[in-house]
């Protein structure tokens, strides 16, 4: 007979407490989503270069309109999360982020890059997205080679989803004035 077991949520503030202790060290590749401590997957080569490409794409068109963040924190204090999308636009500010993790009100746009990350992606990181109000999420599937595009987010998820694919473009709603092929994005 199993017996029930109770999980033990962390909050942000702990988490930190965590890392700042040494219970966590700076080199375990783990994120806080939804008050669980969550074990990150190896990169590989493809989820790497692909963050590259996304990097430098974004970087170079939009200069100093946007700080892009790459696979850094941003805080969801109301989810007790803290996840780390594979790059996030956040708004220009002059300490670029230095005094604090940015917030949902921060973040332009949140991208993340999934392979073996897909469900978890999915299932877990879009729906706690939605619930903390990022206006736009993209996911970048490499399996299927489309970008997935989340907008208006209404509780547990977003009201407009869009699946793209080679030959289609997508203008990102912070920047009405930049469209972007699929093939910029996936190479």
């Amino acid at each position: 007979m199993t017996e029930p077991f109770t999980r033990r949520r962390f909050s942000v503030h702990e988490y930190h407490r965590m890392g700042e202790t040494g219970i966590l060290t700076e080199d375990e590749r783990v994120e806080l989503l939804a008050g669980d401590i969550v074990v990150r997957e190896p990169i590989g080569t493809q989820h790497a270069g692909t963050v590259n490409r996304l990097t430098y794409l974004w970087t170079s068109r939009l200069g100093r309109r946007a700080v892009v963040q790459v696979q850094n924190p941003i805080e969801l204090a109301k989810e007790d999360s803290e996840p780390q999308p594979d790059l996030t636009l956040l708004r220009p500010r002059d300490d670029f982020y230095t005094s604090a993790h940015p917030t949902a009100d921060d973040v332009l746009l949140a991208i993340e890059v999934a392979d073996t990350s897909l469900r978890l992606d999915r299932r877990v990181k879009i729906p706690l997205y939605a619930r903390a109000g990022l206006r736009e999420v993209w996911l970048v599937d490499l399996t299927t080679e489309r970008i997935e595009v989340y907008r208006e987010p209404a509780g547990e998820g977003y009201r407009d989803v869009q699946i793209l694919q080679r030959g289609q473009s997508v203008t990102p709603e912070a920047f009405a004035d930049l469209t972007l092929s699929v093939v910029d994005l996936l190479g």
